[in-house]
């Protein structure tokens, strides 16, 4: 018994997705330093946000 050999013209060439570019970058969140008004901007500038979900 002999397996079958599908027909290469009917059959596309397998191509593998291209890998994606996982080079380190800087990140400027983890580079800048946690400040308590560094916080407090952050917290004033989502009140948008919270009110968006929900949040009071």
């Amino acid at each position: 018994m002999s397996e079958q050999q599908p027909d290469p013209t009917l059959t596309p060439a397998y191509q593998p997705a291209e890998e994606p570019d996982r080079t380190p970058r800087p990140s400027e969140v983890i580079g800048t330093p946690a400040t308590p008004a560094a916080c407090q901007a952050d917290y004033a500038d989502a009140d948008d946000i919270r009110r968006r979900l929900g949040w009071r």
